[in-house]
Parts: C-alpha cells; structure tokens; sequence
C-alpha cells in the first residue's frame, strides 16, 4: 500500500458542493476520503461517486448497527457502490457481523468495525453499561468482530497494541483522533500524533481538523504522508 493510501481525510461538510471542492483541494495529496452520516445524509450515493470521480478511494463511515438481515443489506449496497472501506459497529453482534462480512466475500470492500468512539472516556463507557476502561471493552468488541471474520478495526492509538494481538499481522487498524504535536484536541477525548500512531501500528490515520484548518492542507497532507512513508520504510 503506498503512502498516501494510508491517509483519509473526512468530508465532514454538509452538501455536495464544499465536498467536492475538498475534493480538488487535496487531489493527489490524499488517498482516501472517509464519507460520514452528515454528508450521506445530505447526498447519499452522489458523494460516494464524487470521491471515484476524484481518483481517490472512499471509506464510507455509516457505523452500521441493526438486526443481520438489515445490516446485510445496507452492506450489500455499499459493495454496489464500489467503497474500499465500511464501517459496523463491533457491537452489533456475531451474527450481524458474519451477515455483513459474508456480503463482502470476493468484492474489493473491506469492513472495519468499530470497538470504542475516541470520544468515549472510562466515565461515559460506564454510563451505557461498558469497561471498566476503553481498553478492556474495545478488546471485547474485537474479539467479537475477529470471530464473526471481521479483521479491520477502528480503534485508538491506546489500543493498538492489544488489538494487534487479537487481529493479527493481516488486521487493518484505523485511529481516528490524530493530532499533531500542538493541535488541539476538539471532541476527541483519546488522540495520538501520527507518528506515535504508526510507531504503535496502525495502518490507516484519518486526519480531520489540522488538515482543513491550516493555512495549506495540502502542504499539511503531503507532509503526513511523508511522515508514513518515513515511520513505514
């Protein structure tokens, strides 16, 4: 995988228009661009095709979670669609999971499910019925996902290691929550500069907030993906 694969950049926008001009922004400088519920929800399957359009993979960001034939479903039109990655929640289940993976047999769409938000804290995983801490309930859910055959898993820095273990070499991690040296932190409550994300092994950073802030994101993308091909070589 070259470098610049590694790197997704979300088009947390609220229509079609400012994504496509993310889009020409970042041409060439970015490999994936992850599509979220805002922009789905404003453009559907249009914002999938702008990413092709573009020349670059789409990571479709839907946190599927519901019963397995609804799941499957929704997953099946997500192959059609021709996405590179999806993601579930880990916590929808074996039998969800094994529905959702199963559509993905022999397509070029990879499932990634979700453990633990990088918004979630110890205090917050305790209010919904989750722990004792990230790191427990995230290995929980992914051992859930490796056993229904789900071997991507997005998760955080924190958790790279342990989550290693679980999904072997051939497991893809994503960590959202990447920040720079400096960066402020916003919503996420557990971050990482990305070169301790990628001296810890994830394979995938999804660089929001100080790509679209900076005076050149595309200068701040490409310095990224010097940074992965450096820390990959």
């Amino acid at each position: 995988m070259k470098a610049v694969d590694r790197l997704v950049f979300p088009l947390d926008v609220a229509d079609l228009r400012e994504a496509k001009l993310w889009l020409a922004r970042l041409e060439g400088a970015v490999g994936v661009f992850k599509v979220g519920l805002e922009l789905f929800t404003a453009a559907g399957p249009d914002a999938v095709r702008a990413v092709h359009d573009a020349g670059a993979a789409c990571f479709l960001d839907l946190k599927l979670h519901d019963i397995p034939a609804t799941m499957a479903g929704a997953v099946g039109s997500a192959v059609r669609l021709g996405v590179r990655y999806l993601t579930v929640h880990a916590s929808a289940g074996t039998t969800a999971l094994q529905a959702s993976r199963d559509v993905t047999l022999g397509t070029g769409t990879e499932l990634l499910a979700v453990t633990v938000l990088t918004s979630f804290d110890a205090a917050e995983l305790a209010a919904v019925g989750l722990g004792p801490t990230p790191l427990e309930a995230a290995r929980r859910l992914a051992g859930v996902a490796h056993r229904a055959g789900v071997t991507g898993l997005v998760c955080s820095t924190q958790e790279l290691q342990s989550l290693r273990e679980i999904v072997g070499p051939e497991g893809t991690l994503v960590v959202p929550g990447i920040r720079p040296s400096g960066s402020a932190h916003g919503d996420q409550r557990r971050v990482a500069t990305p070169g301790e994300a990628l001296e810890a092994g994830a394979d995938l950073l999804v660089v929001g907030r100080p790509i679209r802030t900076a005076a050149d994101p595309a200068a701040v993308a490409r310095a990224l993906v010097n940074e992965i091909e450096e820390k990959r070589s």
